[in-house]
């Protein structure tokens, strides 16, 4: 192990689909920087609501805020290098630098496992126990819970990037990936990289199945719960509520599992059907999220409805909103 940084590398060049023509940059380019605007129009629209509107002082509407924050700063680290290398062939990132960005990465994705988690107990109150549901669920206790995930998924990030940043890197300085994260960028280093990458998949793991478990647990109640309901209708509108919530889930967590298995226990398959699917769950949950959990909300969506209907009317009085406490 190196005593020092001895790296010989002094800048990283991030190559993104190794594959890829260049008569096919610009295109990338462009589908990127599109995800990229419907990112931040879609979670800044929920931002400017939920500032604006009393009405979304709410426990659920704020767990869904340190979402749409965590997705926002995701994207904002991750996206503009990579639109930049396709568009302007400025591919290449500091030393230093490749190394925030890959402790941003892996912070912001261990953020965004533990707020849907937190999610998960808000809808698992909510149906399972709605009697208690006001005083369980306070605005104080998901406050908590959002700073504990914001607070405690810190450390490993920091340890994996302290812990990669003295290794004697040269094996080349090119990231075969879209953004710097730590199989990329150890696998560049001089040594035995068991040393540094069975902990981060450890880590990884960690903080991927837990919350997950948790999910599963508290959707298998809500459920059970659901069936138990008398009338057909309540628990066909319950299921189609709460379904795409499942969808979110299903498309964050799985193919993250599956692709630190794979890099871990020796699937081979293309790289750039890997980065793909990368790129995939990376882009797709936040451009969705506003969809999802804020247009088929009723507090949301009428609140929207009505400052659109302010902004094209000055006149127009709005109505009182009613709040639904049901599943988002």
């Amino acid at each position: 192990m190196s005593s020092g940084n001895i790296s010989f590398v002094k800048d990283f060049f991030i190559v993104g689909f190794p594959g890829l023509q260049p008569e096919y940059y610009g295109a990338v380019a462009a589908l990127l920087l599109f995800a990229y605007v419907c990112i931040l129009v879609g979670n800044g629209t929920f931002i400017a609501l939920f500032t604006l509107e009393k009405c979304l002082h709410k426990p659920m509407y704020y767990i869904i805020l340190n979402l749409v924050v965590s997705d926002l700063l995701f994207s904002t680290t991750t996206l503009p290098k990579i639109i930049a290398r396709y568009w302007f062939q400025a591919g290449s990132i500091s030393f230093t630098g490749c190394f925030i960005q890959m402790y941003c990465v892996h912070y912001f994705g261990s953020v965004s496992s533990v707020i849907l988690a937190i999610m998960a107990y808000d809808r698992y109150v909510a149906i399972c126990n709605p009697l208690r549901y006001p005083n369980i669920v306070t605005n104080l206790n998901i406050f908590c819970l959002c700073l504990a995930a914001w607070v405690l998924t810190h450390a490993c990030p920091l340890m994996m990037a302290i812990r990669a940043y003295p290794l004697p890197y040269c094996a080349g300085n090119t990231i075969i990936h879209c953004y710097c994260d730590h199989i990329s960028i150890t696998s560049l280093a001089c040594t035995n990289r068991a040393l540094y990458g069975v902990p981060a998949f450890a880590f990884a793991m960690v903080v991927l199945l837990s919350p997950l478990a948790f999910i599963v647990f508290s959707y298998c109640a809500i459920i059970v719960a659901v069936l138990r309901i008398s009338s057909t209708q309540g628990r066909l509108k319950s299921f189609s509520t709460c379904s795409p919530q499942l969808i979110i889930i299903a498309l964050y967590f799985l193919p993250r599992c599956f692709i630190y298995l794979s890099s871990n226990i020796g699937i081979n398959f293309s790289t750039d059907l890997r980065l793909v699917i990368i790129m995939l769950y990376s882009l797709f949950p936040p451009m969705i999220n506003p969809l999802i959990y804020c247009l088929r909300t009723k507090d949301v969506k009428e609140t929207l409805l009505k400052r659109i209907k302010v902004s094209m009317n000055p006149l127009f009085i709005p109505t009182k909103v009613n709040v639904s406490t049901v599943c988002v």
